[in-house]
């Protein structure tokens, strides 16, 4: 099943525009930032070269997501980061046994198919019964691109000098397609690997542009 990130510009040309398509999450969205004494999600001016455009940044498999967030988990609970074919029930367990550690995560706490990530720091994913119901804990780029870093080296990435990220999607992938997916040969952590470098796309461009990830 496939899952596309796309990068959307908090310019003031589109947030400001009243066919804004994402009004009513960004409403909700600094509805949580303010209950959680945050500034609200920055809107940046319009200038030469930005556009209000929504563009695709990276697409992978959810299979794909399970197996970095399994590594995360193994990496920042201390245990052993080792490669495996299948997920099985061990994901599972381990966010059973460390449920608090996975609801303190940017990376791991997240809807598959919805939520955003802003470009506004704070350490926790932030939840209410309003962000549950729709597209689910909002997450932070800063603190994404902070656990990305950590677990990296674990999975054989230099987070200081990172491989070149995957071609974006050039069109919205199906939810039952499959999306073409990491080189054969790039070792045990192959899928790891591929969602490592697109997450790791969005969530510097994110930061560099002033840009929300949304997760369909």
């Amino acid at each position: 099943m496939a899952c596309d990130l796309w990068l959307v510009p908090l310019v003031d040309v589109l947030c400001h525009s009243p066919d804004n398509p994402f009004s009513e999450e960004l409403a909700a969205y600094d509805k949580a930032l303010n209950e959680a004494g945050l500034p609200p999600v920055p809107v940046f001016n319009y200038m030469p070269g930005l556009s209000g455009d929504v563009a695709p940044v990276a697409g992978f498999d959810y299979d794909a997501l399970h197996f970095l967030r399994r590594a995360y988990l193994l990496q920042i609970c201390g245990l052993a980061v080792s490669p495996v074919d299948e997920l099985g029930g061990d994901y599972e367990q381990l966010l059973e046994m460390f449920e608090s550690t996975a609801q303190e995560s940017h990376l791991v706490w997240h809807y598959d198919h919805a939520g955003a990530y802003v470009p506004v720091d704070f350490p926790h994913p932030l939840a209410n019964e309003e962000l549950l119901a729709g597209g689910g804990p909002l997450g932070s780029s800063h603190g994404l691109l902070r656990e990305l870093e950590l677990v990296a080296p674990a999975i054989g990435i230099d987070p200081a000098n990172p491989p070149a990220a995957p071609t974006p999607p050039d069109r919205p992938t199906k939810l039952e397609e499959r999306v073409e997916g990491p080189v054969a040969d790039d070792g045990p952590f192959a899928r790891e690997r591929h969602v490592w470098l697109g997450l790791h796309a969005a969530a510097t461009r994110s930061l560099g542009q002033g840009s929300m990830i949304v997760f369909s």
